[in-house]
């Protein structure tokens, strides 16, 4: 044993120090990961060659390694963490030669690539991390940032704080559009340090709030850590349970879990929200306080004129945009819990439905049925006995039949008679265009307000058609036809509102963006669609975003963009509510006309897209745009297939094993986490998230994702994690992006002493989300 250490520890000890060093040598880190893994190949293996490394395992032959057998103790299972005192023999890292390891590693490359990369299932889900890339790049290169620092300065600036506030709040805004830690430190970097020091507010506070608003991006969605560790997550969690399950005795995670062994990264995106804006609430509630007891370092500051453009009294303002829009949200909320408000489909099923079975597999093993009661308790798995004795003396589950025409026509009439007065639908479209025109009337004061009247009789209108008019069996063309007045009629005033809102500055500044940002999450929340579309409309959106403003900077209209993106909406509308399915026996007129103006909308939606693209590229925008989407889609890609490599090195001799033997010899599951989110911490300070995510966490996930927590609650952690050590000196990479573009009066000093109350900030972030795990799962479990 070289040193007197076990051969595979010193095989791990070459692969982190080569990794360390190729990606401290200035080489592309993509490269120096898959360059590391060879070299640490090679050394590893000629030292295996000439007998100088050897590894001290377990002898399986031995009498104490039998006992342990025949007590019931699982080979897998055993190992000379757990049971020290077992004898061992000494053995090559490559038993049969590093010859067959390399071979071997080599077929288990392509064949990972092939799976990971090119063709398997996590491929359509990295492909939503070239459009979010692409998404937040358009955005950062169209100066959006520039006007949402502008404005939100000359909102909060007056207030103690205040720039330092919205220093937070426009943070939140570009990682929910960006998802890019450096792009938004090194953006809010120039655009606002120097405003910031030029009125007087502290260095310390300047560089802390601006670092730690950048490493947002982190956790808020559409985050791309979220996305890249989303499809480790789903894949690590499914094949860990799936081990837990049979270690204990079950036939599979199903039976044991009661539940699939499932988590995707829509379910990551909805656990992920309400921890990004617990700290970017507990960020600005900080800069706030400060100001509060130190007014001299972050003076309140009067930045131009009043962006509103008129003088909003305090009483309008509590009505127009507090009182009545919650009024008019809470009023649509009871509606749907009393049953007036709700969906009016009377779509019913061919076939019956099939009885309920138990809430647990029974008819298992003795084993697995010891490991389930202590799993899920005395009282649940005897309440699952309970219910398949009861289906067993009904004479097991009834089966599904199909449904006669008489029994689908009652149950038809049933749901008719059933249904709430007022669709969903509408009732969502009357309170957003009623939100609409209220907003207007609270931004224009002063206005004629006759025309947001009329279109408010338009909304009222339409409702009322939908409760007398309407029936739950009118179809999608009746209903366009009976609403078409009333739409009409709102139009007017919602015209009128949409002028009035234009033009106060914060609505038109923030308005666009955060429709943007609404459409991508809630799609994906929602669950109307999973994140690859979504990223792919947030990507259109913010070419149609750029475009536009590109064109106002020019003078010229932005007409077109606008017709573009209602065709757009337009299309989503029809798709949604008429059938597209052209290739039935019978197609009604309403159904062609429809299709034919969704394919209208469609073709001029496409040409207003690449009209977009045309305005950006003739301006200088959409060539680096592309370039750097390309650069940093290639560099994930790069790097994934370099990890992939380093790897099956790992796993070669032996190394991955013998880690996981390690972390499995603690009895405690939550010493098991603290330690790898302690090692993650330290690893984030040397290594970016995408080399953590690709390398460390593949070996560590067996164990900490094979467990009892929930994997939303650990992947969120984690994210979390590698956000703390993104600002932690002296190494943290957010640090470094801010020292690249900070003025020469601001010392390191400086930036370190700022960015350690927003550690502390993470830190208890990181406990509150451990000691109440309902941060995370409450808003899962509520959409779900």
């Amino acid at each position: 044993m070289l040193f007197g250490l076990d051969g595979v520890e010193i095989g791990l000890i070459i692969v982190f120090l080569t990794l360390f060093a190729g990606i401290l040598s200035g080489f592309p880190v993509a490269f120096a990961i898959s360059g590391s893994a060879v070299i640490s190949f090679g050394i590893i293996a000629a030292l295996d060659s000439s007998g100088l490394l050897t590894h001290m395992a377990v002898d399986q032959g031995s009498d104490a390694f039998r006992a342990l057998v025949d007590g019931g103790v699982r080979p897998d299972s055993i190992s000379h963490f757990r049971y020290p005192e077992l004898p061992r023999v000494a053995e090559h890292l490559f038993p049969a030669g590093w010859e067959q390891a390399l071979d071997r590693n080599v077929g288990f490359l392509v064949n990972r690539m092939n799976e990971r990369v090119l063709a398997g299932q996590s491929i359509e889900t990295l492909l939503a991390v070239l459009m979010f890339v692409m998404m937040g790049i358009v955005l950062e290169r169209s100066k959006i940032a520039d006007e949402l620092l502008t404005t939100m300065a000359k909102v909060f600036g007056p207030l103690p704080g205040g720039l330092a506030v919205s220093i937070v709040i426009v943070g939140a805004f570009l990682a929910a559009s960006t998802g890019i830690v450096g792009a938004t430190v090194v953006t809010m970097g120039l655009l606002a340090l120097p405003t910031m020091l030029k009125n007087g507010y502290s260095p310390e506070l300047s560089t802390g709030v601006i670092a730690a608003s950048g490493t947002l991006g982190q956790i808020i969605p559409p985050s791309i850590v979220i996305v890249l560790l989303g499809t480790l997550a789903g894949d690590l969690y499914s094949a860990a349970q799936e081990e837990r399950a049979n270690l204990v005795g079950c036939s599979d995670a199903l039976t044991y879990l009661g539940e699939p062994a499932v988590v995707s990264v829509g379910t990551l995106f909805q656990a992920a929200l309400l921890p990004g804006i617990l700290l970017a609430f507990l960020y600005a509630a900080y800069a706030f306080g400060f100001a509060m007891f130190n007014p001299s370092k972050a003076p309140a500051v009067q930045m131009g004129h009043n962006p509103n453009g008129e003088v909003i009294t305090r009483t309008d303002g509590l009505m127009w945009f507090l009182a009545i829009p919650v009024g008019l949200i809470g009023l649509l909320i009871v509606l749907g819990q009393v049953g007036v408000v709700g969906s009016q489909s009377v779509i019913v099923d061919s076939y019956t439905d099939a009885g309920q079975t138990a809430s647990l597999r029974t008819r298992v093993s003795d084993e697995c049925a010891v490991a389930m009661k202590e799993l899920h308790g005395e009282e649940k798995w005897a309440t699952a006995l309970a219910e398949q004795e009861a289906i067993n003396e009904a004479g097991g589950v009834t089966e599904a039949r199909q449904l006669g025409e008489e029994e689908r026509a009652a149950l038809v009439q049933e749901k008719i008679e059933n249904a709430p007065v007022l669709g969903k639908g509408l009732s969502v479209l009357a309170l957003l265009m009623g939100l609409m025109l209220v907003l207007a009337r609270g931004v224009a004061p002063s206005a004629d307000h006759r025309p947001l009247m009329i279109g408010g009789l338009g909304v009222l209108l339409m409702v009322a058609v939908d409760a007398f008019l309407i029936s739950p069996v009118a179809t999608a063309g009746t209903t366009t036809v009976l609403i078409a007045i009333p739409l009409l009629i709102a139009f007017t005033g919602l015209r009128a509102a949409t002028k009035m809102l234009g033009k106060n500055e914060i609505l038109r500044v923030v308005f666009p963006p955060l429709v943007l940002i609404i459409a991508v999450l809630g799609s994906i929340m929602g669950g109307i669609t999973n994140p690859t579309p979504a990223a792919a409309l947030g990507a259109g959106g913010a070419i149609l975003l750029a475009a536009y403003r590109k064109l106002q900077e020019e003078r010229r209209s932005g007409k077109m963009v606008l017709w573009t993106a209602a065709s757009i909406a337009i299309m989503l509308l029809v798709g949604v509510n008429f059938d597209m399915r052209m290739g039935q026996e019978v197609v009604l007129l309403e159904n062609r006309i429809a299709f034919l103006v969704a394919f209208i909308a469609f073709l001029f939606s496409m040409f207003g897209l690449f009209w977009c693209c045309w305005i950006l590229f003739a301006g200088g925008v959409l060539s680096p745009v592309v370039r750097e989407t390309a650069k940093v889609t290639s560099m994930v890609f790069t790097i994934l297939i370099g990890s992939q490599l380093l790897n099956l090195v790992l796993i070669s001799f032996g190394g991955e094993h013998y880690i996981q033997q390690f972390l499995r010899s603690f009895d405690n599951e939550w010493q098991v986490f603290l330690l790898v989110m302690l090692v993650l911490f330290v690893l984030g300070f040397v290594l970016d998230f995408l080399e953590i995510i690709y390398i460390v966490i593949p070996i560590v996930g067996p164990v900490i994702y094979g467990g009892t927590f929930d994997p939303k609650w650990v992947t969120i952690m984690i994210a979390v994690n590698l956000q703390t050590s993104f600002l932690t000196p002296p190494f943290g990479f957010a640090l470094f992006y801010l020292r690249g573009v900070a003025p020469k009066e601001i010392t390191t000093g400086q930036i370190y002493r700022g960015v350690l109350p927003f550690i502390a900030i993470q830190v208890g972030g990181l406990l509150l989300l451990a000691l109440v795990p309902g941060f995370v799962t409450i808003l899962p479990n509520l959409l779900n």
